[in-house]
C-alpha cells in the first residue's frame, strides 16, 4: 500500500521538525518541497528507509548521525560516530577568535582536538589568509576531517596526528583555540540524550573533567608568539576553575563569554608582549564578555 509525504510525517512517531529533516534526507530534497507536496506517494523503498530511521531516531540517535551532515557556522559538515556533533555553543569561541583576527592578515593558528574540523573550517571560511593547523589524536576523526575539507574547498586546514602538542612539528602560532572533552566522568549528562551516541573521549578525559583543559593552558605559553591568544570551549560550572589555569601560566587580558544561553562557555588569555593594553569590556552576540 502507498503511503504519502503527509501519512509518513504523521506516523513516524517523531516531533514534526525531525521526521521533517529526516524525510527531507530520504527524498534528497527540502522540507519545503514536502510541504508542497504533501500528497505525493513514497516510493515503498524510501518509505521503508524513512521508518527505519524514524525508529532509531525515537530510540535516541542523534539526526546528525543518522543523516551523516550537521551545520555549523554555516558550512555543512560531514559527521560520523567517530566525531563529536558540533553545537551552536561552540560559534561562540569562533565569534571571540575572529574578534582577534585580522581576515586580511597572514597568521598562524592552532586549532587543537578538531574533530570533524568545525572549529578550524569556520576560521579558515572568514580569514582566508589564516594559516590553520588542526590535530586530532584519533585517525577515524582526521579522516572525517579531511573529507569536509575537500567537501568543503578549503585548503589552508593542515590536519596532523597529534596528541595536544605532543607530535607537532610548527614552532609557534598566533593564536590557540580548542573545544576539548571537559564533562566530569561522573556527570549525569553523559547518560542522556545524544551524548549517549557521541564518542567517549570527545567528552570526558575522566576525574573532574579539567585534565586536557589543564594540560592544553599550562603547554600554551611555549607554543604561542608574544601577545598570542589562547581560546578555549569549557564546562557550564568550569569558569573559575579554567580562569585559575589561564592566571598559573601567566596569562593576561583575561576574558569570559557566555554563549547565547547565558552559560559562561568559553574562555580567553594572551601571552604578555612589550606592549601592555588596556583592560576594556562590552557585549558581544554570544553574551557578556568579562574581562578579568
Amino acid at each position: 500500500m502507498m503511503i504519502t509525504v503527509a501519512q509518513a510525517l504523521a506516523q513516524s512517531g517523531l516531533v514534526p521538525v525531525d521526521a521533517q529533516v529526516l524525510l527531507a534526507y530520504v527524498v534528497g530534497n527540502t522540507r519545503a518541497w514536502l510541504t508542497a507536496h504533501a500528497d505525493e506517494s513514497l516510493p515503498p523503498n524510501e518509505a521503508a528507509r524513512f521508518f527505519s530511521l524514524a525508529r532509531r531516531r525515537r530510540d535516541g540517535e542523534p539526526i546528525a548521525y543518522l543523516t551523516g551532515v550537521r551545520e555549523f557556522w554555516g558550512l555543512s559538515l560531514l559527521v560520523t560516530q567517530n566525531v563529536m556533533i558540533p553545537r551552536p555553543e561552540t560559534e561562540t569561541l569562533v565569534e571571540r577568535a575572529l574578534a582577534r583576527l585580522a581576515p586580511d592578515r597572514a597568521s598562524d593558528v592552532l586549532d587543537l582536538g578538531t574533530g570533524s574540523g568545525a572549529i578550524a573550517f569556520a576560521l579558515a571560511r572568514e580569514c582566508p589568509r589564516v594559516q590553520i593547523v588542526a590535530t586530532d589524536v584519533s585517525e577515524a576523526a582526521l579522516r572525517i576531517a579531511d573529507a569536509n575539507a575537500r567537501r568543503l574547498g578549503l585548503y589552508t586546514v593542515s590536519l596532523i596526528r597529534a596528541d595536544w602538542y605532543d607530535g607537532l612539528e610548527q614552532n609557534t602560532f598566533d593564536m590557540i583555540v580548542s573545544n576539548p572533552p571537559y564533562i566530569a566522568a561522573g556527570d549525569r549528562h553523559l547518560g542522556r540524550g545524544d551524548l549517549r551516541f557521541e564518542p567517549m573521549a570527545s567528552l570526558t578525559p575522566g576525574g573532574n573533567g579539567l585534565s586536557a583543559l589543564s594540560t592544553i593552558v599550562a603547554g600554551a605559553p611555549q607554543w604561542l608568539t608574544p601577545g598570542g591568544w589562547l581560546i578555549v570551549e569549557h564546562g557550564y560550572d568550569q569558569q573559575d576553575d579554567v580562569r585559575a589555569l589561564f592566571e598559573s601560566a601567566g596569562f593576561v587580558d583575561l576574558e569570559s563569554t557566555r554563549d547565547l544561553a547565558g552559560i559562561p562557555r568559553v574562555y580567553a588569555g594572551r601571552i604578555p608582549d612589550a606592549a601592555p593594553r588596556a583592560k576594556v569590556s562590552g557585549e558581544t552576540a554570544a553574551g557578556t564578555v568579562e574581562t578579568l
